[in-house]
């Protein structure tokens, strides 16, 4: 199974702030909805808890959290006290490839252990207090890049890569 990062990030990797997204794009959103749907989707319990504490629809939903029973009741979303559980449901569903969708501890934890990042790069410098971490020149490469202009609906214009963890070749 393919790990993969899906992000948004501001030019100065701001991903937050308050525990609450900086901006409201809906290309983004219909990017990421497309990008993650049927697949295993991995996120941190404050990231779950702001995007509104609900299943997001037609993924298979692991949330991370060191409180016991925490969710104990929803059956469309299952919990992993640590990355290595989660990583581990993802693979009980034998999805080709599943995400890591935040937030910037989580970022942190799991970007050497990522096959693909899929990062939208809001054009705009923000404050906030989560971040994403600078994607490592030495281990990723740019493979795709699309730029979407701000238009009535989004408020930044936006590019949305892919970094693809470089192939190393033997000598």
């Amino acid at each position: 199974m393919k790990l993969s990062i899906i992000v948004a990030a501001a030019e100065n990797n701001v991903i937050g702030k308050s525990n609450q997204m900086v901006w409201y794009l809906p290309e983004d959103f219909r990017f990421f909805k497309n990008s993650t749907w049927g697949l295993p989707l991995i996120m941190g319990r404050k990231t779950y808890e702001a995007m509104g504490a609900k299943n997001l629809a037609g993924r298979f939903n692991i949330i991370i959290t060191r409180q016991k029973g925490y969710l104990k009741e929803h059956p469309d979303i299952q919990t992993a006290g640590s990355l290595a559980e989660a990583i581990d449901l993802a693979k009980q569903t034998d999805a080709k490839e599943a995400f890591i969708g935040g937030g910037g501890q989580l970022y942190a934890e799991s970007i050497l252990l990522c096959d693909k990042i899929y990062i939208t790069r809001v054009k705009a410098i923000l404050e906030g207090d989560a971040f994403f971490p600078e994607i490592p020149g030495d281990v990723f490469e740019l493979t795709h890049s699309r730029i979407v202009p701000a238009d009535e609906k989004n408020a930044y214009s936006m590019d949305f890569q892919t970094w693809e963890k470089k192939k190393h070749i033997s000598p």
